[in-house]
């Protein structure tokens, strides 16, 4: 017998959904309870067929579908910590200033559309900064921080995630 690895990536909506035996509405099937935990294994337009923990499949209206949230690439390995966060902010920062002076270059009419493209392919920064918490992407080593104000710790890695067999 088969074993297969049941992961839910949906969630049925409160009122229940009903189901098809195929995606065609002239095929009924027995409806989905509420808030079923089901994974989305194919759709075809809105149509979506979900599998059940018990291995039955069906085909539902896909729109309906509530997503879970999944962790973030990257998050199973435990947190690194660096002392210092500064030392990434001058680095953005460095990247911030180069594209404002190429922006204010292509504004001047000092540069042409094509070149600002070719001068800020290379250019690669990404901040989020909310009060006192900040995400920061450092493109080298493939990873975003969350900094607390004091320390950076890897939050989720940029890497693709490896292909499942």
């Amino acid at each position: 017998m088969d074993t297969f690895e049941f992961r839910p990536t949906h969630v049925v909506p409160a009122e229940g959904l009903p189901t098809w035996a195929g995606p065609d509405p002239s095929e009924p099937s027995t409806p989905l309870d509420p808030l079923l935990p089901v994974q989305l294994t194919d759709s075809r337009g809105d149509w979506a067929r979900v599998l059940c923990s018990n291995g039955w499949s069906a085909w539902v209206d896909g729109r309906l579908l509530v997503s879970l949230p999944q962790r973030p690439p990257g998050t199973e390995h435990p947190l690194t910590r660096t002392a210092d966060p500064r030392p990434m902010l001058a680095k953005l920062e460095r990247a911030l200033a180069e594209y404002r002076a190429r922006l204010d270059e292509l504004a001047d009419g000092r540069l042409d559309l094509e070149t600002f493209r070719s001068r800020t392919r290379d250019v690669r920064l990404g901040a989020v900064v909310d009060g006192d918490a900040a995400w920061l992407l450092d493109l080298e080593q493939g990873r975003w921080f969350y900094c607390d104000g004091a320390q950076l710790r890897t939050y989720a890695t940029v890497d693709v995630p490896p292909v499942e067999p």
